[in-house]
């Protein structure tokens, strides 16, 4: 028999920590005093209070291990993490993939303290304190936009069950004619030229079709009540949207640098590169590479494979869905754009469902931010939407000439250089 010797711990003493809503049990383990290299442990229950934790930050020990039971991690984490602990959050589906066990809060404890001991697992992304308060605030947003659309569909509903077939004439009827409309009805206008007479700018020419949309025959008052309760819930989400607006840029004020160098990204604006940097942050070492950020964030497909043969649809995952979200809303955007992306999005749907060729686009930007987040001094510079034809051009060009070597009895081996200095390029594989 050879002799081994066991892998050293990454930690001596750790915490494992079973989150629950009123209480948490902690295993702590640490050097045994009384047998070289054993290990002794203690475990209790504390309650999730403030008094309670702090009582548990006592505890003399250098990482604290938790899984991601819902939210109920956050004020634990944040309490030990405040009060000087390296604390590491495990995703609850990968700490139960390892081998079984008995399932109790204080075996559970123990399974979460031996596994940060080992460093079996990475912990999970925890922004900084000021990106976490800054991502409560871009969060409630979307939420609240999300709120206002669903509203605005109800109000379409609405004037469908009434007959009113406002919306086959006016692309947007909450915009600045529809609404006003919207408002005279809800008052109890029911005379078609007179709503029909709101409508402005092009909107005039469309008078004829407005009047015999508007006929409000069916509307009746209590259609008229449930309609001003919609327009004033509308508005309310509006005005609070706006007010998130305003504090959110106050708290984007360090952040302007990168904000101003995501927002040079086509599909981007103001309001995605703050919904970006809320969920990501602006420090990319925690992202060694743009592989790592796409991977996190679930925008590269998964590949799995048995027995030589691929298996599923390759697809992403279930991951962030505020990232999600926002990326989403930037590549449709960027579809419709002059430029590389575009021109990469509309290329790729030639010969890939839409939805997958949206995923690619994301994927993309998602690079370049990394890029521009990981270099203050980086600029974004957009290859143009002909890049592709270019390239395509240039290699047609390279490989006629060599066809064309090659029938005069030579064989000819192509490497790229850089114009300029002459150099040789490194390979790359275009695709």
């Amino acid at each position: 028999m050879e002799e081994v010797e066991d892998e050293p711990l990454f930690c001596d003493r750790v915490a494992g920590i079973d989150i629950g809503k009123a209480v948490v049990m902690v295993t702590i383990r640490v050097p045994s005093e009384a047998r070289k290299g054993g290990r002794q442990q203690e475990t209790r229950e504390f309650g999730t209070t403030r008094r309670e934790l702090l009582a548990l930050a006592a505890w003399q020990v250098e990482r604290a291990g938790m899984e991601s039971t819902s939210d109920y991690w956050k004020p634990v984490f944040f309490l030990l993490e405040r009060e000087g602990f390296d604390c590491l959050l495990y995703q609850a589906s990968q700490v139960k993939a390892l081998p079984g066990r008995p399932k109790t809060d204080k075996l559970d404890s123990a399974w979460l303290a031996k596994i940060t001991e080992r460093g079996s697992l990475a912990g999970s992304f925890v922004p900084p304190e000021e990106i976490r308060r800054l991502r409560t605030h871009t969060r409630y947003r979307r939420k609240l936009v999300q709120v206002r659309t669903a509203q605005k569909e109800r109000c379409e509903k609405l004037l469908e069950d009434a007959h009113l077939k406002l919306s086959s004439v006016i692309s947007d009827i909450h915009g600045v004619s529809g609404r006003d409309m919207l408002g005279a009805i809800a008052a109890g206008e029911r005379n078609p030229r007179v709503l029909a007479d709101k409508a402005r700018g092009v909107m005039r020419g469309k008078i004829k079709k407005l009047e015999e949309a508007l006929d409000c025959s069916f509307f009746t008052p209590e259609h008229a009540f449930i309609l001003q309760m919609m327009l004033d819930s509308i508005d309310q989400l509006t005005a609070q949207i706006a007010v998130l607006d305003e504090k959110i840029a106050e708290m984007c004020r360090p952040y302007e640098r990168q904000i101003a160098q995501l927002d040079q990204i086509p599909g981007f604006g103001i309001t995605t590169a703050q919904d970006l940097i809320a969920e990501i942050g602006v420090d990319m070492s925690v992202f060694p590479t743009a592989g790592h950020l796409a991977s996190w964030a679930r925008q590269t497909p998964r590949v799995t494979e048995s027995a030589g043969k691929r298996k599923g649809k390759n697809a992403t995952g279930r991951g962030n869905p505020y990232i999600g979200g926002t990326l989403g809303e930037a590549s449709v955007s960027v579809g419709r754009t002059q430029s590389f992306l575009g021109a990469k999005y509309r290329r790729l749907c030639t010969h890939m469902p839409k939805k997958k060729a949206q995923v690619a686009v994301m994927r993309t930007q998602l690079v370049i931010a990394h890029a521009l987040l990981s270099d203050s001094a980086a600029e974004y510079q957009d290859l143009g939407p002909d890049y592709y034809e270019r390239r395509a051009d240039i290699r047609r060009r390279a490989r006629n000439h060599a066809r064309a070597l090659e029938r005069l009895g030579y064989k000819v081996t192509i490497e790229p250089i850089d114009p300029g200095t002459g150099e040789l390029l490194p390979v790359t594989t275009d695709r």
